[in-house]
């Protein structure tokens, strides 16, 4: 929205294209934020999901971390293979009651569990995929995907370990900060009832009740000589 008026000299459309840049680097700001709040809420559940299938002793289990440009809403894929279709089944089955239980968290579509070959499961950020190990050397998954960067689970953990202490270490810095900040606002607020009652006038002292009178000389009046 545009105005034709000017107020103190100046063009309103300027001042409200001002404003629609500062709320956009604000919003850009908030977007951040949150986006890394989720992606590390995202790796926990990663990280869940590829405990799971060293659990059922999955086979070669890599996650891959998806290029951001060409992965679309996901942000990572967890590959690993079974020696049968039940193993399969089972590491499938597994995934989704701990996700449950421990996460609270449902796949949003589930493919393959009937034949037991690729069983694929859906979480929208990330997406977890059961192959029998014949089918996964056909699909080649890691070789499509070739600008995700590849990681075993031992590597995931140290990186969300690591990502994590990092995190807790900014709030450690910034805590004493704060404290300090606060503390010296109490002490300013303390300091400012004194500093009045310093400067607070005492009330004058009433004189006596009333002013003395000035003293009549003694000398006596001498007589003219005659």
């Amino acid at each position: 929205m545009t105005w034709p008026v000017n107020i103190a000299g100046q063009d309103c459309r300027f001042v409200a294209a001002l404003g629609a840049t500062r709320y956009d680097w604000l919003g850009e700001l908030i977007y951040r934020m949150t986006q890394t709040q989720a992606h590390q809420e995202t790796r926990i559940l990663v990280q869940a999901a590829a405990a799971v299938c060293e659990d059922k002793k999955g086979q070669d289990t890599r996650i891959l971390e998806l290029d951001p440009i060409d992965s679309g809403l996901s942000d990572f894929f967890l590959v690993t293979s079974a020696s049968n279709d039940r193993q399969a089944v089972a590491i499938a089955d597994e995934i989704e009651a701990r996700l449950k239980r421990d996460f609270g968290v449902y796949a949003h579509s589930v493919e393959g569990r009937r034949k037991g070959d690729w069983i694929l499961l859906d979480y929208v950020d990330f997406v977890v995929h059961v192959f029998l190990a014949e089918r996964r050397a056909f699909y080649d998954i890691e070789r499509l995907r070739k600008s995700a960067r590849p990681l075993t689970p031992s590597e995931f953990d140290a990186e969300l370990k690591a990502a994590l202490a990092e995190k807790t270490r900014a709030v450690r810095t910034k805590s004493p900060v704060k404290a300090r900040a606060a503390s010296a606002k109490s002490a300013a607020k303390t300091e400012e009832p004194a500093k009045r009652a310093k400067t607070v006038k005492k009330p004058a002292r009433k004189a006596a009740a009333a002013k003395k009178p000035a003293p009549r000389s003694s000398a006596k009046k001498t007589k003219p000589s005659r």
